[in-house]
């Protein structure tokens, strides 16, 4: 007994204590990040500060003379890998786009792996090019650099060198056929420019539960961390998808790197340390889809979390050592762009709120500040709430979701530091498409092939045990109201570890 009292005072105590000090420090990072971006974003909108009043745009004048060369010539790249239900849908809105036929060349490149869905690509892309696009399917025999390796071919074809700016969709994305008409002037008028980041619109986010709580992440990430950086500092991650590229910016920034999983946001930071500004458009919005499935979505929010950290390590000297880049632009993308938001969020929210509350009803002796038990939480939760202000009455959900998803965040954080594991694994977000819809809904639904332990996530399982005993102890010995939280909290990890969130991937034809 001795020993365990010498064990609790001597090394657990103060080893919890400063636990706790950290915590409070990151969360005060947190706080002070997310106020200074929803002030940001409530300065736009105050002031009206869109980016059509800062940034030149007025539409391309049309010439009798010139023609169709009026327009600059354009590359729009399609890359894909297996994206059977999707496919169509992204290279038709693209063959629609509004454009002069010969200023625009639509690139399809492939690193599909089915021979059966290879051809189904290719056939589509030859239906379209009958049709007088000028369309070009492209394929590698390997997937070497993954996406980034595919975009990084796909620049080295010849007809692309006539090309000036290069507008990127993934497979799941639909833009509206004004796309080009709307960015390409910002890009014209404004040679300091070198991408236009257009807003991701959802088709499929009322599909179920999971994907409104996504939509809430989405919705906060575009309207206030995107449109903020746009505003002050010219600068944002490029998303990947739903943008257009100035092709000299890329190649002044050294073109495409496959050294992480997040190659869009590796070229947004080579690029702004060049000296090229970005800028965020949210007005213009393009069509995409929501994983719907708890096992996509925990693929694509590993790949998110893992890849900046593994980008951080790689440009940490080099963010530091750019001549090109002002001082409180490099301090902005090192402190504010990396290491709030993509490191320090997912650890304090993770340790602080689901490891060490639920501990220190075990030791009374630790006293965690009613400011960050309460009000800094709060006020956070009401600055992340703002995106999406219909889905507001989901608030408390999409707490205790996004809570669930700081495990495998913070993991993947950890795994991206460390360059372990499947620190530049790439799995490919599946799509649905319509799939979901037309089969989801018929009664019972046929069964996915899905086997019955995949349902089952054993670290959600475990966490949700730890706090449900967490929780009991306090309702049984505490005396104070955490194990309302607790609780709620452990459902919501058991739920999930059971599978019973998201929808279930139809069975395949």
């Amino acid at each position: 007994m001795a020993a365990l009292l010498w064990l609790k005072e001597v090394i657990i105590l103060p080893l919890m204590k400063v636990i706790l000090a950290v915590c409070l420090v990151m969360l005060v990072f947190v706080f002070i990040e997310k106020v200074l971006m929803g002030f940001t974003s409530l300065y736009v909108k105050i002031f009206c500060r869109k980016p059509e009043k800062i940034y030149k745009c007025s539409p391309i004048e049309e010439d009798e003379e010139l023609g169709s060369l009026a327009y600059p010539m354009v590359l729009v790249q399609i890359p894909m890998y297996n994206e059977k239900e999707v496919y169509q849908l992204s290279i038709r809105a693209a063959c629609n786009i509004m454009w002069p036929v010969d200023r625009v060349i639509i690139q399809v490149l492939d690193d599909s792996t089915d021979p059966m869905i290879k051809e189904l690509i290719y056939e589509e892309c030859n239906r379209w090019l009958k049709k007088g696009k000028n369309i070009k399917y492209e394929r590698r025999d390997n997937r070497k650099g993954y996406k980034a390796g595919a975009l990084k071919i796909g620049m080295k074809h010849d007809y692309v060198q006539i090309c000036e700016y290069v507008a990127m969709f993934d497979a799941d994305f639909q833009p509206e056929p004004d796309f080009l008409i709307r960015t390409i002037p910002f890009l014209i008028h404004n040679p300091n420019l070198a991408l236009v980041q257009a807003r991701w619109k959802f088709v499929n986010a009322d599909e179920c539960m999971m994907t409104r709580l996504q939509e809430m992440s989405m919705d906060y990430h575009f309207k206030v961390e995107q449109e903020s950086g746009s505003t002050s500092w010219g600068f944002f991650g490029f998303n990947g998808t739903a943008g257009v590229w100035r092709i000299q910016a890329i190649n002044d920034a050294g073109g495409w790197e496959d050294r992480s999983t997040v190659e869009d946001m590796d070229l947004a930071v080579r690029a702004t340390l060049k000296g090229w500004k970005f800028v965020y458009v949210g007005s213009i919005k393009v069509k995409s889809e929501l994983p719907s499935t708890f096992k996509a979505y925990r693929y694509q929010q590993h790949r998110w979390s893992c890849g900046p950290a593994v980008l951080f390590k790689k440009l940490f000297w080099e963010i530091f050592l750019a001549k090109k880049a002002s001082f409180l632009k490099k301090f902005y993308i090192f402190y504010s762009f990396f290491f709030a938001r993509r490191i320090v969020t997912h650890f304090v929210t993770f340790f602080f709120f689901c490891v060490l509350v639920p501990l220190t009803i075990f030791l009374p002796e630790i006293k965690i500040p009613k400011w960050a038990l309460v009000y800094v939480p709060t006020a956070i939760t009401l600055l992340n709430a703002v995106g999406t202000p219909s889905s507001i009455h989901l608030i408390v959900f999409w707490i205790l979701f996004e809570n669930v998803m700081s495990l495998h965040r913070s993991k993947a954080v950890i795994i991206g530091l460390c360059e372990t594991g499947r620190a530049t694994e790439w799995i490919v977000t599946k799509k649905l498409g319509d799939k979901s819809k037309a089969k989801t809904n018929t009664a019972s639904s046929k069964k996915s092939r899905v086997e019955l332990w995949d349902r089952f996530y054993p670290l959600e399982l475990l966490m949700g045990v730890f706090l449900l005993l967490c929780g009991c102890y306090d309702f049984k010995f505490g005396n104070d109201y955490f194990f309302i939280f607790i609780i709620l909290q452990s459902f919501t990890f058991l739920v999930v570890g059971f599978g019973y969130v998201g929808i279930r991937a139809p069975r395949d034809d």
